[in-house]
Parts: structure tokens; sequence; C-alpha cells
């Protein structure tokens, strides 16, 4: 049996064990949150995008679901961090009021909602798109007076606004389905469809409400409009 086992490996050779694939190599550009997501994964913090930090830009970006996950450091990966970095305790600024009853609370600044009862936060941090210049999302308390599973816009061309709860004459949370990170709401506060549709679990009408701060970019964030130009002089 030896024997016929011995002749029967005779010019046989092992197959080389499967090799690894590499990881594609990481051209990214330099991008405009390169400084923050170099000081966020404790890269050296120059503002310039190297090898290694677009290898470590991606693997972030592979870590919390962004894409494209190509280390280029841009306004979704910029965002994603900002959730990640309030997870622990998203009002350590304390500038979200603290009751004993349930505050979904809106950060405008770092564009922001999370759900929060005494200091216990019942609803983690997620991203948000609030509104652009000239349809700010209206700051202070609010309470929602209505809620619409499947509403659609009776303003905007009957644009779809799932799991939509209303707290301040017509602006509301509701779900999109394009780009969060692009452009700016009509004063809505816009979320993921899942973060929408998690958020519409947790949230009752009559529920508080309590927004602050400005959306980046926008006249608000930036200080008072200029004033408007003097009318031109009447032509004799």
């Amino acid at each position: 049996m030896v024997a016929v086992l011995s002749s029967a490996l005779v010019g046989w050779t092992a197959a080389p064990a499967a090799e690894a694939v590499p990881a594609p190599e990481c051209t990214a550009r330099t991008g405009p949150y390169q400084w923050d997501l170099e000081r966020h994964l404790r890269l050296p913090a120059d503002g310039r995008q190297s090898t290694a930090d677009c290898v470590a830009i991606r693997a972030f970006q592979q870590r919390t679901g962004v894409q494209p996950a190509d280390g280029y450091a841009g306004l979704a990966t910029y965002r994603t961090m900002l959730v990640v970095q309030a997870r622990a305790d998203p009002n350590a600024a304390g500038k979200c009021p603290v009751r004993t009853y349930q505050v979904t609370c809106v950060d405008l600044d770092r564009q922001l909602v999370w759900v929060q009862q005494g200091k216990q936060v019942i609803y983690p941090p997620v991203p948000a798109r609030t509104g652009k210049d000239g349809e700010e999302t209206r700051t202070g308390w609010h309470t929602v007076y209505w809620k619409h599973r499947d509403h659609f816009s009776d303003l905007y061309n009957n644009a779809p606004m799932p799991f939509a709860q209303f707290f301040n004459d017509g602006q509301a949370f509701h779900g999109v389905l394009d780009d969060l990170f692009r452009g700016g709401s009509h004063g809505c506060v816009n979320l993921r469809y899942a973060d929408a549709e998690r958020l519409w679990r947790i949230m009752h009408e009559d529920d508080a409400v309590y927004i602050w701060g400005a959306k980046p970019g926008t006249w608000r964030s930036l200080g008072p409009p200029p004033e408007a130009p003097a009318p031109e002089p009447a032509q004799g």
C-alpha cells in the first residue's frame, strides 16, 4: 500500500497557495476636507494628500459605508466623520436643552439630528440636510403637529416626503432618496430614508424639537447678509 501511494505521488507537486489580491493603488487627490480627516485619523496634518493619507481615508470610508471608497476627503466623508465624532456624546457642548421629556435635537452647525430624554441619547446622531439661503430651517423650540408616512409636497412638484413629521408651518423631518450631502432643502430637515424611518418610530405628535445654529456655507453661518444696494437715482 505504501509503495502504491509513493508511486502515485511521483511527479506530483502541490498547487501554490492563492496569493492575496493587493488593494488597488490609492490615487485620490487632495480633498477639501483633507486637514479635518488627517486630524481625525491621527495622520500628519498638513492638508496635502499622501499615499498613506489616501489609504487611511479609504479604510475609514470602507468602515463607515461611504461610497465611493476612493480615499478622497470630500463632503460625504467629512459629514460621516462628524457623525462618528458625535456618537459618544452628541450634546457635549450642551447646546440642546436637557429635559425630563423627549427632545429631538437639530444641530444646524454640524448638520446632525439626534433624540435625547434627560441626558440619555435614545436615537444616536445621524446626518441631515437643512434649509438653504432664503429658506432656512427655523431655529428655536417647535412641536411635532402632524405625521404623514407617505406624504407628497403640495409646494414642490409633488415631491415625495416619506416619513414626514411636521414641526413648524410646513417644515418637517422626512426621508430623501437623493444625495443627502448635496445642496440644501427648502427648510425641511432631510434624512436618509432608513434614518427617517427609524426616527418616525421614535417620535410622536406633540414631541418637542429644538433647533439651533446655522447651516455651513449659508449667509447665516457667515454673519448677517449684506445690505441691499441703494436704488439707482431716477433719470430726468
